[in-house]
């Protein structure tokens, strides 16, 4: 199947070369032209708009940062929308607004265009190797229609909604993400400002009621000090201002987030922006000077 992937970033790099060792023919844009270029090399055909992509595929996936880059590369002047034929699909995997979702869907709506909203979870690693969870809104007929080019890329997908159901979902993952790592960075600096190896700590409780995925992925980096990305702290920080937004726009509340948000802003601040999420734990060092170190 011949299928145009736009936004070829930290994610959507190796989520799109998944689908080419899968056997797919990719037609790819970027506004970054090495992106690109390395996935050509991989065995793509490179575009020059998203435009251009629509016209060649009828199959459409979306990667990219925020509501308003999905909105410019859908609804823009040489946007999806202005080279789409009718009855084309569109999967926007970005973690966006839900409200976004549903203004866009509107929009390709109106132009004869299908469209389910399917953000992701897992981080770099598992776009890497296919694992991420897919969560997904929209019409049901369309979710099943793509299932099995969702599971090229996921361990899992469910069908969570109506459009903006996954972007809901993904929201809520985000939330506790979050607040794990920040419960992580708490516990372990207790610890470790007690006297007692954070290691040591990690394998006495990581099989306990304490254990999480979080937990087991974040640990081991924090302790080597490596913040290197696999998903950023701005990114992060962008899903909780959505988080918080859409929560108080249903009255949700969201008073453990807002407080992480503030630890992030605070991050970004000192220009640890660009660090891993698992970053968090700088902010607990930055406050006790003490780092959480095997």
């Amino acid at each position: 199947m011949k299928i145009g992937f736009i936004g070829l970033g930290i994610m959507g790099k190796p989520m799109a070369k998944n689908l080419i060792k899968a056997g797919h023919e990719l037609v790819v844009y970027d506004v970054v032209s090495e992106n690109v270029a390395e996935l050509v090399t991989a065995g793509a055909t490179a575009a020059y708009s998203s435009r251009e992509v629509a016209m060649e595929c009828k199959l459409i996936i979306t990667m990219l940062p925020n509501s308003p880059h999905v909105k410019s590369v859908i609804l823009g002047e040489t946007g999806v929308l202005t080279g789409a034929a009718p009855g084309t699909i569109l999967i926007d995997m970005s973690s966006i607004a839900p409200i976004a979702s549903q203004e866009i869907e509107k929009a390709c709506a109106d132009k004869g265009v299908r469209m389910i909203d399917a953000p992701v979870s897992g981080g770099e690693p598992k776009a890497i190797d296919g694992t991420l969870s897919i969560m997904a809104g929209g019409d049901k007929t369309v979710y099943d229609e793509v299932y099995d080019i969702l599971m090229l890329m996921g361990a899992s997908a469910v069908h969570c909604g109506d459009i903006g159901a996954g972007n809901t979902t993904k929201l809520a993952n985000q939330v506790i993400v979050a607040l794990n790592i920040a419960a992580v960075s708490e516990a372990f600096m207790l610890s470790t400002k007690a006297g007692v190896d954070p290691v040591k700590v990690f394998d006495a409780i990581k099989g306990g009621l304490a254990g999480s995925t979080v937990m087991n992925a974040k640990i081991p980096m924090i302790t080597e000090g490596n913040f290197k990305p696999g998903f950023k702290i701005d990114l992060h920080i962008k899903d909780l201002n959505n988080a918080l937004e859409t929560g108080h726009s249903v009255g949700a509340p969201l008073p453990l987030t807002a407080a992480v948000m503030e630890m992030l802003q605070m991050l970004h601040a000192d220009g640890y922006g660009q660090n891993d999420h698992s970053g968090i734990a700088l902010y607990y060092e930055k406050l006790s000077g003490t780092e959480i170190r095997k």
